[in-house]
């Protein structure tokens, strides 16, 4: 056999396939184990949505909707994008340069480092932060420098502390908010700060807004685009994975700088064959719904609401001094006294009470010291999870 390539060298496991393969080989001995792990919404796809993807597989007047995803002009998707950033933010996009659809957004933020990055250059990481941006840079085989996140930073970098000779090579600057594990939210003078440190440096921002219509408490998640001459730095990666529990459906898009645009959709024709058309019909009707009743997702937001007062409540009886996040499908939690890291505590709770949370240091060394816990789950496992905690910490 052939060596593996020096970017298998650099990969490694994803941090929730080995979650995952340990939960499997406790409950193939016979445990019941409860996982609050990965942020895949457990709530059905909402019935306008459904019935769209019906109609368009069973059209039978529509003759190309079989045919790749990716032979225009079916840009019914990319004019709903538009459509939903002109109402959700003020901000005006041209369908044909400046959106791209995506197979799920997780696959564009992959692809983008090829679009930039070469062997030697760099892409600015938060740490903790989503794996896939510095995933994406070890399959250019470049860099990922990571920005540590702090929590008297309210878990935004700090771009004075970042070397000089690290500015020089980089090229990429990832950002997400509402942000994934942390939960932590920004306002408007943040991304304008981040704009003005891309354009002094030469820097594309990429900010990955998959959780930017999941919000809390009155609190409504800005878009960069909205900062003047962002579209100049910065392109912005959605999904309709979230909001409407189409996890699966693997839709989204990325919008914004209209050269970053056109080198995504390049990487992306010479690596796939774009998304099933039924289903961007299907997202196009998501988005169409959203602009006319934005009430469409309110359920789900109520839900995940619900669900999280009654894991910060749980966790604060523990004593643990959790955040109510106002942004997010996650809890960002301290770890409680008298465990030395996120790894033992989490597998604390799967050996003593069978249930699987993220321990912060899979996210990087400055997640240490805390874990995640996902509110993708029915209320009764949560309800369940939470008591067997308890009961495995002696409360």
């Amino acid at each position: 056999m052939p060596k593996p390539s020096q970017r298998m060298d650099k990969l490694g496991p994803y941090l929730f396939s080995a979650i995952g393969a340990k939960v499997r080989e406790l409950k193939a001995k016979g445990f019941k184990v409860l996982s609050l792990g990965i942020g895949d919404p457990d709530v059905p796809t909402p019935d306008p949505i459904v019935l769209e993807l019906i109609r368009a597989v069973t059209d039978v007047n529509d003759h190309d909707r079989f045919r790749y995803g990716s032979d225009w002009p079916l840009d019914v998707f990319p004019k709903a994008v538009a459509q939903y950033y002109r109402k959700r933010f003020g901000v005006e996009l041209d369908p044909n340069s400046e959106v791209v659809p995506l197979i799920g957004s997780k696959e564009g933020i992959a692809h983008i480092a090829l679009c930039y990055l070469d062997p030697g250059d760099i892409a600015l990481v938060p740490e903790p932060g989503y794996p896939v941006y510095k995933i994406g840079s070890l399959l250019a085989l470049a860099e990922g420098y990571s920005m540590p996140l702090r929590p008297e930073r309210n878990w935004t970098p700090d771009f004075s502390s970042i070397p000089s000779e690290v500015l020089k090579r980089a090229k990429l600057l990832w950002l997400n908010y509402p942000n994934n594990p942390t939960a932590s939210c920004v306002n408007l003078e943040f991304f304008a700060e981040a704009v003005e440190f891309a354009r002094e440096y030469g820097l594309l921002i990429c900010h990955d807004a998959a959780y930017v219509d999941i919000t809390y408490d009155g609190y409504v998640a800005p878009s960069i685009l909205q900062i003047p001459k962002a579209k100049e730095v910065a392109i912005e990666f959605g999904s309709l994975s979230k909001p409407f529990a189409m996890t699966g459906w693997r839709i989204g898009w990325a919008v914004g700088n209209a050269e970053a645009i056109k080198l995504l959709a390049t990487v992306k024709d010479n690596i796939d064959s774009g998304i099933f058309r039924p289903i961007q019909r299907a997202g196009a009707k998501a988005l169409q719904i959203w602009c006319q009743d934005p009430s469409i997702v309110q359920p789900l937001i109520e839900t995940y609401q619900r669900r999280r007062d009654f894991v910060v409540n749980a966790l604060r009886r523990l004593e643990i001094p959790v955040q109510a996040p106002k942004g997010s499908l996650y809890i960002w939690s301290p770890i409680p006294q008298g465990f030395t890291n996120s790894q033992e505590f989490a597998t604390f709770l799967l050996e003593r009470a069978y249930v699987a949370v993220t321990p912060g240091g899979g996210y990087g060394s400055a997640g240490e010291g805390y874990f995640r816990i996902s509110l993708t789950y029915s209320d009764d496992v949560i309800a369940e999870a939470m008591e067997r905690i308890e009961r495995a910490m002696g409360r």
